[in-house]
């Protein structure tokens, strides 16, 4: 019995492990990562007799993970700026839950670009991970806290990915 439990296990923890879904295609690049160190915002709100915490926007810096110099902002769109003016826009593409019930989950996102040169001009996809917190207040939301605005921290990695 012991040693078919032993199999067991070991065969187990070598099964092939599910590709990660948010991981952009094979033809993409990593041309950026930043850390990000912000909050995400949830509004107290009310649809038709039910009240709940509903996001609204993330707020956070980015910081070079080698430097630990600031690089940019993500702010509500989802956008990302650059410290040099250049900016894209996210579409999500793949959620997947992260591994701790109190994080946010991890996203792929498709990016668009306003056309501004810089460092974001080519990124074609932007990837969250190794998410922190950041899920919404587990506090009251009734009639007594409606409309309130609770910004919860949170933390992340963002990979900006270019396609060529």
């Amino acid at each position: 019995m012991r040693i078919l439990l032993s199999l067991t296990f070991i065969a187990a923890a070598l099964a092939p492990q599910a590709p990660d879904a948010t991981l952009p295609p094979a033809t993409a690049h990593v041309r950026l990562v930043a850390d990000g160190l912000g909050t995400q915002a949830y509004q107290c709100t009310l649809t038709g007799t039910t009240f709940a915490w509903v996001y609204k926007e993330p707020l956070s810096d980015l910081f070079d993970p080698k430097t630990h110099q600031p690089v940019g902002t993500h702010t509500i769109g989802p956008t990302w700026t650059w410290s040099d003016g250049s900016a894209i826009t996210g579409t999500v593409l793949k959620t997947v839950p992260s591994t701790d019930p109190n994080a946010l989950p991890w996203l792929l996102l498709e990016t668009h670009s306003p056309g501004t040169p810089g460092a974001l001009a080519d990124i074609t996809y932007v990837r969250r991970s190794d998410t922190q917190a950041g899920t919404a207040p587990t506090s009251a939301c009734d009639g007594d806290h409606l409309n309130n605005i609770a910004k919860v921290p949170y933390k992340a990695t963002y990979t900006f990915y270019a396609s060529n």
